[in-house]
C-alpha cells in the first residue's frame, strides 16, 4: 500500500527542489535528511488514505502498473479499514519527526510546507474536502507533486519559500498534470460508477486529448521561456528527451489503457533535470 515506486519519485522530486536551492546556499545535509525523514511517513500515510478512499473503485477497475491503486487490500483480502487504521500512526511518525526537526533548526516556513503536503494529501482523498471526488483532484495532485514537494525540499536548505524553485518547476508541474489525465483514464468507468469526479469521467476523449496536447505544449513553452533566467541552458537540454517521450504519450493517450507513456515523460523530465542541476553544482 505504501507504493514504493511512488515514494522513490517523491524522493527524486524532493531532491530536485533542494538541488535548485543549492545554487544559492550551501548544503545542509542534516536538514536535507531530516526533512526526508519527516516527509516519507507523511507520504506513506497519504497513500494509505488513498487506498482507503478508493477501495470501491480499485475493486471495480482493471489495474495497470500505474493506475487502479496498489491492489494490496484486494489481493490480501484485508478489510478497507485496515488502510485507515494504518494511516494515523504513520502520520504520527511523520509529525513527530517534523517536531524533532523544528527543535533542531527547521523554520516555520519549512514546517508549513510539510503541513500543507499532509493536509492536501489527505484532503485529496477524504473529507471534509475530498477534492478528487469534487473535480479538483488533478489540479491538487499536480500542485502537491510538482510544486509543494520541491518547494519543501528547497526550504530545508533555505528556510524560506523560493520563487526561483517555484518558477523552475512549472514545466514539471504541467507534465504532472498531463500524467494525471493519463493515470485517471483507465479508471474512468469505475470512478464514474462510485461517483468519483475526475476529468476523464466528465470529459470526452477529444477534449481530453486536446488538454493533454495543450498542457504538454505549455510545459515546453514555459521551459523555453524560463531558459537563461531561471532555468540554465543545460537543464533545458537535459529536458529534451522528456518532450520527445511526451509526443509519443500524446499519440497513445486514450488509444491504450496503460498510462505508461505519460508516466515515462514525467519521470524522464524529473531524472533529466535532477542530473543536470547536480552536474551544475558539481562543476
Amino acid at each position: 500500500m505504501s507504493r514504493p515506486s511512488q515514494l522513490a519519485l517523491i524522493v527524486l522530486v524532493y531532491t530536485l527542489g533542494a538541488l535548485i536551492a543549492l545554487r544559492t546556499v550551501s548544503l545542509d545535509l542534516l536538514s536535507l535528511l531530516g526533512g526526508l525523514t519527516a516527509l516519507l511517513p507523511v507520504a506513506v500515510s497519504v497513500h494509505y488514505v488513498n487506498e482507503y478512499a478508493d477501495y470501491q473503485t480499485d475493486s471495480l477497475t482493471e489495474r495497470t502498473p500505474f493506475s487502479g491503486g496498489s491492489g494490496a487490500l484486494q489481493r490480501t483480502g484485508l478489510p478497507r479499514r485496515f488502510a485507515w487504521r494504518a494511516a494515523w500512526p504513520t502520520l504520527g511518525i511523520g509529525v513527530t519527526a517534523a517536531i524533532f526537526c523544528v527543535a533542531h533548526g527547521f523554520t516555520l516556513v519549512t514546517l508549513g510546507l510539510l503541513g500543507s503536503i499532509a493536509v492536501l494529501g489527505w484532503q485529496y482523498s477524504v473529507g471534509p474536502l475530498a477534492l478528487v471526488w469534487r473535480g479538483f483532484g488533478e489540479v491538487t495532485n499536480a500542485a502537491l507533486g510538482g510544486l509543494l514537494l520541491p518547494l519543501y525540499g528547497a526550504a530545508t536548505q533555505t528556510g524560506s519559500l523560493s520563487p526561483t524553485v517555484a518558477l523552475a518547476m512549472i514545466p514539471f508541474t504541467l507534465l504532472v498534470l498531463v500524467n494525471l489525465l493519463a493515470t485517471h483514464w483507465p479508471d474512468r468507468e469505475a470512478d464514474a460508477a462510485v461517483g468519483k469526479s475526475t476529468l476523464p469521467t466528465r470529459w470526452g476523449s477529444t477534449r481530453l486529448r486536446q488538454a493533454h496536447a495543450g498542457l504538454t505544449v505549455l510545459a515546453g513553452v514555459a521551459l523555453l521561456g524560463l531558459t537563461g533566467t531561471v532555468i540554465p541552458t543545460l537543464v533545458t537540454v537535459a529536458s529534451i528527451p522528456a518532450f520527445v517521450v511526451a509526443i509519443w504519450a500524446f499519440r497513445r493517450y486514450t488509444r491504450q489503457r496503460s498510462p505508461f507513456p505519460s508516466v515515462a515523460a514525467m519521470v524522464t523530465l524529473a531524472l533529466g533535470q535532477t542530473a543536470a542541476w547536480l552536474w551544475l553544482l558539481a562543476v
